[in-house]
């Protein structure tokens, strides 16, 4: 063998710098993309079970008052005309009368009759603005107004993990 031919067979096999070079930026650029588009995909994935759970928590407790409100036999605070941060139902039920929502540390509550106090909201969110507005016009059954924000409480201060919605909901006593 010539000292050419050695030459052509470790050219063959062997990289240049030149070409190293390409294919480690080549290959960084690929796999920088693949772990960013992860990344806003994970983002985008905890954005949407933040938002999925308030909105749950926010419509079951705002079902949980107005079905309440139907049911109930009268509005006893806050008085006609006037707006509190508790609602007091009288209930047909003796074991329900009264039933009273409120919050405490965040967290909305009912307590029915002399039952313990039960959360409708879980800590993944917090209440806030809780308003209740009774609204009963004169001669007519008693209605209500409930308005109260809900924001999710994240251990994390990225954006991602903040959201808040205003529920506001309305419930007319039925006609006994």
């Amino acid at each position: 063998m010539t000292h050419h031919s050695i030459t052509r067979l470790r050219t063959r096999f062997g990289f240049t710098v030149l070409e190293l070079l390409l294919y480690v930026t080549i290959s960084s650029s690929v796999l920088l993309m693949s772990v960013m588009f992860m990344g806003a995909l994970l983002e985008a994935r905890v954005k949407n079970e933040v938002m999925a759970e308030v909105e749950q928590q926010g419509l079951s407790a705002m079902q949980t008052v107005t079905a309440s409100l139907r049911n109930a036999s009268g509005v006893t605070t806050p008085s006609a005309g006037s707006s509190g941060s508790v609602l007091t139902l009288a209930t047909y039920a003796p074991l329900t009368n009264p039933t009273v929502f409120d919050v405490l540390g965040g967290t909305l509550r009912i307590k029915e009759g002399a039952t313990s106090t039960v959360p409708l909201t879980n800590p993944l969110v917090v209440v806030s603005g809780f308003e209740v507005s009774n609204i009963t016009a004169p001669g007519t059954p008693g209605s209500a107004r409930v308005v109260f924000t809900l924001t999710y409480s994240s251990p994390s201060q990225k954006g991602a993990y903040t959201y808040a919605k205003t529920f506001t909901g309305t419930g007319t006593l039925r006609q006994p």
